[in-house]
């Protein structure tokens, strides 16, 4: 059977608090309830369910940790078309997808904001060597920053920029809205907390 990935069907961190994984499985449980005629699903409501039960329990929640922290991380489908490897708005398509998913990681993750040079390059598929010019017009342009810890993060200015400038590709748009597969890539921090969780 596929990997289900409980932290995003409940359209939440991995570092969620108990009472977060309450209050969110509870708003979408009403939206997908089946007896709501106007957004029911009933499909959608029993993995609600189903991943409300593994992650409220703290046993449970600390087993589904360790197997959900050896999934691999793939490219997103997002970055899969040709719009990012060929043509005259490869660049600009590149650098929209930049924006968007360090304005996800921001957003959705706020205490790890940033993600790295690897893994803008393994989420998008694109070698780094072509990120590079990217990645300085952004900084150019001071829509990203560079922080200590290494990593790049969406600033202000950015963030009005994506906001103000939807992008043309359904699939990115929906990346400005939908968590990161419900996470963002491991870094070292969220491994050890992982690795915590499972030795419990």
């Amino acid at each position: 059977m596929d990997f289900l990935d409980y932290y995003e069907i409940l359209q939440i961190s991995p570092n969620a608090e108990a009472e977060t994984i309450h209050r969110v499985f509870r708003i979408l449980a009403a939206r997908f309830h089946p007896d709501n005629p106007e957004t029911g699903d009933s499909a959608k409501f029993i993995r609600l369910a189903k991943a409300y039960e593994v992650l409220s329990n703290p046993q449970l929640r600390a087993d589904y940790d360790s197997v959900f922290a050896a999934q691999p991380e793939a490219a997103l489908a997002a970055f899969g078309s040709k719009d990012f490897v060929e043509g005259v708005e490869v660049e600009n398509n590149r650098r929209i997808g930049v924006l968007c998913l360090l304005y996800r990681q921001r957003r959705f993750h706020p205490d790890l904001a940033g993600l790295n040079i690897l893994q803008l390059e393994r989420l998008m598929n694109i070698p780094r060597e072509h990120l590079l010019f990217t990645i300085w017009f952004l900084q150019e342009k001071k829509w990203i920053a560079f922080t200590e810890q290494s990593d790049y993060v969406i600033t202000g200015e950015g963030t009005e920029f994506i906001e103000g400038h939807s992008p043309k590709q359904q699939s990115l748009q929906r990346l400005l809205s939908t968590p990161q597969n419900g996470r963002g890539p491991d870094t070292a921090e969220e491994q050890r907390t992982r690795a915590a969780k499972a030795g419990r």
